[in-house]
This record gives C-alpha cells, structure tokens and sequence, in this order.
C-alpha cells in the first residue's frame, strides 16, 4: 500500500484518516495541523498514524493529502515544497471542491502530480461521516496518475466516484453550497418566521421536521417543478401580499429573500 500523510487534521482530516485506515486504502503515516491538539486528536479518532508538531519532521510519502480550509491550500502546498518534503513524482491532493488541483503551482513545478477529491458529504460529525461513507459520490479532478491512485482508494473506501473538469468547478461546488449550506439557511429563515409568530423553537422543529422530509422525498420522487405547492404555485395573489406585508413589518430582510425565491 501506498503511504500517506495529512496536513490538516480538522473534521475532514480526521474522517479521511479513518477512512482510508480501515479499507486498507493507505498506511496512513504523520499527521500534522497547526494546533497539535488537533492532530493529536486525530491520531486517537483514526486509530492510526503519528502527530508531529512541524511540517519539517513528517517523513517521505507517496501520497500527500491537505484537508486544510481552502484559502490555506496554496500557501501549504507551498509550505511542503520549500520544507523539502514533496518528492518528484509524489501525488499532492487536496479535498476542496472549489479549488483547482492547478492552483497547487509550487508542487507541479517540483514534479509532483496534483489532484483533488470532493466528497458530497457533511462532516458535522466525523464519526459518522466515517461510518456512512461508502455509497457516498465524490468528484475527482487533477492528472491522470493523481487520478488513478484516488480512484482506487476512494472505491476501496466504497465511494462512487465521478471526474470534474477543473474549470468547472466553481460551478459544480455552488451547486452543492445550494443544496446543502443554503438549505440550512432557508430552514432557519423558517425558523424565524415561526419565532415571529410566536411559536417555541422546539415545537417548530417538531412541525417542520415532516413538511421538510416530505418535500425532500417528493423532489427525488417527482422532480423539483411537480414538488412546487404553496400560494405561488397555485396563483393566490392575495396571500402573497399578506405574507409580503407581515414580513416587512417584522424583517425587511426575510421579506427580501421571500420575494427573490418566489
């Protein structure tokens, strides 16, 4: 098996160095983060690998995995380069899916072959991100060896993979900010309409917990045009107008968000 060490050690990290542990994907190696309690914490999660407290003490890898946030990506990739740790031909990946493997200019130009993997997955909780990971999509973008090994690893891991070119994905990863990280927003918008109206917090979750499943369920069955309901959909002009009305007179902001959704 290939070795692997991880530089970034927050949720994502440590679920990947569970993962890639237990299908026998990687000998995941050294773990640094620059909060050693992190990669210390990592080390204990994933069962696996050696926390080191500097970039400089992780020994060779094949494979390079940066799970840091994005705008931390170039300036570590970097970081590997000018520590000597990258060697010509290693494999540099990183998780984002929004940044280019491209980007990663100071590893290509030492040789190293870039790419990068983006589950279609929440990391809330790294536990059990890990367990429920196999059947979970990730797109795949980088050249062609940085592909191949991802590939294999990633279907040891049980993923379904997909590629992406690496101009699209801006494109491609606002769609999944939409559909996960808008969608949080838009239930919390919800929320506040329901607090305006006077209704506890944990009676509105118990009330909105079936219309969103339902809605969720009907967009996968049908389709999101056939799941539309509601006063728009049906045409009740005068609805709208109140609920327009109530919304300004309490958040002008909700009823700006109201008006750009419908």
């Amino acid at each position: 098996m290939r070795t692997l060490n991880i530089v970034g050690c927050g949720r994502a990290g440590r679920t990947f160095a569970r993962v890639f542990h237990q299908a026998h994907a990687f000998v995941v190696q050294d773990l640094y983060d620059i909060n050693h309690a992190a990669a210390r914490a990592c080390a204990q999660f994933a069962e696996t690998g050696a926390p080191v407290r500097r970039v400089g003490q992780m020994r060779p890898a094949q494979v390079w995995l940066i799970a840091t946030p994005d705008r931390a990506i170039v300036e570590t990739a970097g970081l590997l380069i000018a520590e000597e740790r990258v060697a010509q031909g290693n494999v540099v990946v990183h998780l984002s899916g929004a940044t280019s493997s491209l980007d990663m200019t100071a590893a290509i130009e030492a040789g190293a072959h870039a790419g990068s993997f983006h589950p279609v997955k929440t990391f809330a909780d790294p536990g059990y991100a890990a367990g429920s990971f196999p059947g979970t999509y990730v797109a795949l973008e980088g050249d062609k060896k940085a592909l191949k090994i991802l590939r294999v690893a990633l279907r040891k891991a049980g993923a379904r993979v997909f590629e992406i070119e690496s101009r699209n994905k801006a494109l491609y990863h606002a769609g999944s900010v939409f559909v996960c990280n808008y969608l949080c927003a838009l239930l919390e918008a919800g929320l506040r309409c329901y607090d305006a109206a006077g209704i506890r917090l944990e009676t509105a979750y118990k009330l909105m917990e079936p219309l969103v499943r339902e809605t969720v369920d009907n967009v996968f069955r049908v389709g999101t045009v056939r799941s539309l309901t509601g006063p728009i959909a049906r045409g009740d002009d005068s609805v709208v107008v109140r609920q327009l009305e109530a919304l300004r007179g309490r958040d002008r902001h909700l009823a700006t968000l109201y008006r750009e959704l419908g």
